[in-house]
């Protein structure tokens, strides 16, 4: 049986790249690409396909948000996930919010053809680490940092402050009103006890929460 895949990312040279990895593998196809949340909505919509290799962050609308828009209009359909972020913290999300796999950026040329068909057979692709904090998190009692009493908009706001970007900046990028970004700065400040940048910069490091 053919898996029919389409490649999500905004950069066309990654979307080259993973088109060569995937062309290469004899049952699986290329059925769509798209270049940002806009165009992925578009194509779930239009097209009958297994599998979405999608980018977390993508213009438009990106990350979390769209895993739920997709999963909302296709519940079937299986998605895996490529970030440049290596921290365990953003595939735990991404699982959480309906995605089936998570895989950098790095080691997808090595193992993107293992996840798509561990996904598209049903399973799940996600390291042991991955796992275990999915598994934590399920247990009753469990005591979870701070910033994972984030909503899905405050950690993406939450990164991109800790990646020293400005407010203006941020509402741009995620195309929201710098009034909505400066409330999910101030919300998600309130939530993990913290006062200033200095500190929230700290807390992202001691948390693994960025590429150092």
């Amino acid at each position: 049986m053919t898996v029919r895949i389409v490649l999500a990312d905004d950069h066309a040279i990654v979307r080259e790249g993973l088109k060569r990895i995937v062309s290469d593998v004899e049952d699986f196809t290329v059925a769509g690409e798209a270049a940002d949340g806009t165009d992925v909505m578009r194509i779930v919509r239009s097209l009958e396909f297994d599998v979405l290799v999608l980018d977390l962050s993508m213009p438009g609308r990106s990350g979390m948000e769209l895993i739920k828009l997709v999963k909302a209009e296709k519940p079937r359909l299986r998605i895996l996930v490529l970030s440049m972020h290596q921290e365990t913290q953003y595939a735990v999300r991404a699982i959480k919010s309906g995605a089936s796999g998570y895989l950098t950026k790095e080691s997808a040329p090595a193992q993107l053809e293992q996840a798509i068909r561990k996904i598209a057979g049903g399973g799940a692709y996600i390291s042991a680490e991955v796992a275990e904090q999915l598994a934590l998190g399920a247990m009753p009692g469990s005591d979870a940092p701070p910033h994972e009493t984030l909503s899905d908009r405050e950690f993406e706001v939450f990164r991109l402050l800790v990646a020293g970007e400005a407010v203006s900046d941020i509402a741009a990028k995620l195309n929201l009103s710098v009034k909505t970004v400066s409330t999910h700065k101030s919300n998600l400040m309130q939530k993990i006890g913290l006062t200033n940048q200095t500190e929230l910069v700290r807390y992202a490091i001691k948390h693994g929460l960025v590429d150092l």
